[in-house]
């Protein structure tokens, strides 16, 4: 009996998808003595006329894929196939499969061809990855994650899937494995002095918000904040990262917080510009309410609808005391200067910091805080980093910020602040 050898076949897949039509390269015939031992790498003659690579391509080519496909049928029914002959119908179901995109023929010859043992090294490792892509885009994430993870123990490049794999975990509803995989991967990210992408922090807000892992969150939201600011994302950290913390304390750094909300957002809700302006008046700081109304006008926020009338009233009242602080200021400065404590110093000086008087504002804060006897100098710290800000000392304001500790908020504010000086 003659024995046909055949050529092993070479499948191009495309890296997603297996899109790509399959390539087979010649098949070589040779005679064999009807006495010789067969070869492990053979296929009967009959059928091999049925798969015979150069009847194949021109229908390949053609897109005559019915004819294919009824040739590799007709190959299945052959009884007793060997092992070498059912890699080579796999292969062919798969280059035809993946050539009409059609997964439920595709799919079990790619595994079969897979688990066949023929494959070495990348090309094995590929088509792993090949299947585990399907099942992701089928939406089989338990399927893709096995696939994946196996990708990961056989080949060479395990972190070629770690960002598939963590959205197959996310997909299929397991939150905690995303969350957990996410933050190394976001980590070793930065420390290569990359900066992460935005979907890749969002789904670990997402996942920790899931979780209900309210610290993960809180990283996460640290993350777009340093990376990505926007409205949205600073005020969900001020609000969480600072007003929402255990021994917050609102009477000192609610004003605090709407600061340094006002420096990093473009519009505020109505009621916290209308805040921010109270509490300035309530603190001595007319100039620094007016300020905030103005903003709040020119925002579109204020001045309008049933509160029309009290933000027309606050505003005057605001515009009011400012013009009065710009005459009467400097006579305070002897009183401050003589006192116990250096409290009205740093007041005083945060007073001129709102007129836009930075350097002399400095200044004061500074005597005040030198001089002590504060009830809050961690707040007064965070007031003269706040000032040298809108003198225009970046780098004094970063080092003044990075001495603040704990005070019920001002630690928090302070470590934001340095987030914010940065991305300017």
């Amino acid at each position: 009996m003659s024995q046909l050898r055949l050529a092993r076949l070479c499948l191009m897949l495309a890296a997603v998808g297996l899109s790509a039509p399959a390539l087979t390269t010649a098949v070589h015939a040779q005679e064999k003595p009807a006495a010789a031992a067969a070869p492990a790498d053979t296929v009967r003659p009959e059928l091999f006329k049925l798969l015979d690579p150069a009847a194949i391509k021109p229908l390949m080519d053609a897109k005559n894929y019915a004819e294919v496909q009824n040739r590799v049928q007709q190959a299945e029914a052959f009884p007793n196939r060997t092992p070498y002959e059912d890699y080579v119908v796999n292969r062919m179901k798969l280059s035809v499969g993946s050539a009409t995109n059609n997964n439920e023929i595709a799919m079990p010859a790619l595994e079969a061809v897979i688990n066949s043992g023929r494959l070495q090294g990348q090309e094995q490792a590929d088509f792993i990855l090949a299947l585990g892509n399907m099942h992701y885009n089928a939406k089989d994430y338990a399927k893709a994650i096995e696939w994946f993870k196996r990708y990961q123990k056989e080949s060479p490049t395990p972190e070629k899937v770690t960002s598939s794999l963590i959205r197959a975990h996310y997909l299929g509803g397991d939150f905690a494995s995303a969350k957990t995989a996410l933050l190394p991967a976001i980590e070793a990210t930065e420390k290569a002095g990359q900066k992460p992408s935005e979907e890749d922090l969002r789904l670990l807000a997402s996942s920790a918000n899931k979780v209900k892992d309210d610290a993960g969150y809180l990283v996460a939201l640290e993350k777009l904040v340093a990376h990505y600011p926007n409205d949205d994302f600073w005020t969900d950290v001020l609000n969480r990262g600072v007003a929402r913390k255990s021994g917050f304390d609102p009477q000192t750094n609610m004003i605090n917080v709407y600061r340094l909300e006002a420096a990093t957002v473009k519009k505020m809700a109505p009621e916290e510009y209308v805040d921010l302006a109270e509490l300035a008046l309530r603190d001595g700081f007319p100039t620094e309410a007016k300020k905030a109304m103005d903003a709040g006008y020119a925002a579109g926020v204020l001045g309008q609808g049933s509160n029309a009338k009290s933000h027309a009233a606050l505003r005057d009242k605001a515009t009011k005391g400012a013009a009065d602080d710009a005459k009467n200021i400097a006579a305070g400065e002897a009183s401050a200067s003589k006192a116990k404590t250096g409290a009205g110093l740093v007041n005083l000086g945060w007073a001129y910091a709102t007129m836009d008087q930075g350097d002399k504002g400095v200044g004061f804060i500074q005597q005040g805080i030198a001089k002590g006897g504060l009830k809050n100098p961690e707040e007064a710290k965070l007031r003269l980093g706040m000032a040298q800000a809108l003198a225009g000392k970046k780098a004094e304001a970063i080092q003044t910020f990075g001495t603040v500790k704990g005070g019920g908020g001002a630690g928090d504010l302070a470590k934001y602040w340095i987030v914010h000086l940065n991305q300017k």
